[in-house]
């Protein structure tokens, strides 16, 4: 069915069900650190992977990539 953790079409177009989209900034405290070591944040609980950041960084991030379940952000 439409509307399922894929996106669903609404007025028009297709939107995402992600709280976070690309090219947007957001600020984000970093919560844990990923097995490559990139820290983790959340907003409203969609995970971001951030590089260069450590537990506890309370970051300005910028988001490159958006992905079903995470985000890819650089610090800005």
């Amino acid at each position: 069915m439409y509307g399922n953790d894929r996106g669903s079409f609404s007025s028009g177009g297709f939107t995402s069900s992600s709280p976070v989209e690309a090219g947007k900034t957001y600020e984000v405290e970093i919560e844990d650190i990923s097995r490559q070591g990139d820290g983790i944040a959340r907003v409203e609980g969609f995970v971001i992977f951030v590089s260069d950041t450590k537990v506890g960084d309370k970051v300005s991030i910028s988001i490159d990539r958006v992905m079903r379940r995470f985000a890819i952000a650089h610090k800005v």
